[in-house]
């Protein structure tokens, strides 16, 4: 097991400019103290690693210094051919260049490995696609992909949520796609922030170009934001009462809490279950649940049935007034 923490030790040394060695620990989900005893290990195999003191401090190896370890276990020859293309890379214009970067690891590796790879391609395929949502459009994506890649300043025209239109000039660190939508994590005066592709309208790049922050990592703050967001989010609770044959079409989309309330709910005798469920706001409530029809009726708050109930009358007088064609 040692063995295995060692190289992927030096995996990390050699594909990172410096590490803390609290980084190191985070990454291995080992101790710091551990961390230091690995690294002696190395330096008494020969490998040239050192730490340095101070704010920029942390480890390294010596700069030109390369292993020519290349074996690869069968668990990661595995992995790494189930990797599916994701459409993703395709927004961006990398697909082609993951499937023939696969095609390359594969022709290198060791004629007895090459078969643990053919075997799991097909035995393993990761489609990361939703069935019901589809991926955004994002007219803005090619610019901010040069932006990002450039370490360059972006002036992005932005309309929130709300439909509220901004124009703020902010420093792209990286691009993330989760469930089918791409976020912009950018740098601004109040600090990392994230857009939504789909709301960036307009975009332009511009000369100065931006330090990016050495400590900053994109998969971290992604994990931190994410759980943030979860905790933080906004909150719009509505008590309905729902048709038990239409909760497995609103837990399609509601959240796994959600969905976990909606279990849990006793059935009446009349076939009905009142359930208390967060929507986050009232149009996104509106949205999910006029779907449902006379299956979903709305307790609290007040003010949504009163919504609901006169989008009903609206459609009932218009339905009422005009012929069919």
């Amino acid at each position: 097991m040692r063995a295995d923490r060692l190289l992927s030790l030096l995996m990390l040394l050699q594909s990172r400019t410096r590490l803390t060695a609290a980084d190191l620990a985070r990454r291995l989900e080992v101790s710091a103290r551990t961390i230091y005893r690995d690294l002696e290990a190395l330096s008494g195999a020969g490998v040239p690693v050192y730490a340095s003191r101070g704010p920029n401090g942390g480890v390294a190896l010596m700069e030109g210094w390369r292993t020519t370890l290349t074996g690869l276990t069968r668990a990661e020859v595995e992995a790494l051919a189930a990797v599916a293309t994701p459409g993703a890379l395709d927004d961006i214009g990398l697909a082609a260049a993951l499937e023939s970067g696969l095609m390359k690891l594969a022709a290198a590796l060791p004629a007895a490995q090459q078969p643990d790879a053919e075997h799991a391609r097909q035995r393993l395929h990761v489609d990361g696609s939703s069935w019901f949502q589809e991926r955004e459009e994002v007219p803005q994506l090619a610019v901010l992909r040069d932006a990002v890649w450039q370490d360059r300043k972006v002036e992005l025209s932005y309309r929130d949520f709300e439909g509220a239109e901004s124009a703020r000039v902010v420093e792209p660190y990286g691009l993330v796609i989760k469930a089918e939508r791409w976020y912009l994590v950018a740098g601004t005066p109040k600090g990392t922030a994230v857009f939504r592709g789909a709301r960036v309208e307009g975009t332009r790049v511009l000369p100065e170009r931006f330090v990016r922050p050495e400590a900053f990592d994109l998969p971290a703050f992604w994990k931190g934001y994410c759980q943030q967001f979860a905790e933080k989010r906004a909150s719009y609770e509505v008590t309905l009462r729902l048709r038990g044959e239409r909760e497995e079409a609103l837990g399609k989309v509601r959240s796994a809490a959600d969905q976990a309330r909606m279990a849990e709910a006793p059935l009446g005798e009349d076939g009905w279950k009142t359930v208390t469920l967060d929507f986050e706001r009232e149009s996104i409530a509106i949205g999910q649940l006029l779907t449902l029809g006379r299956a979903a009726q709305v307790i609290a708050p007040e003010q949504l049935r009163a919504k609901l109930k006169a989008m009903g009358e609206d459609l009932l007088a218009l339905y009422a007034e005009q012929a069919s064609p």
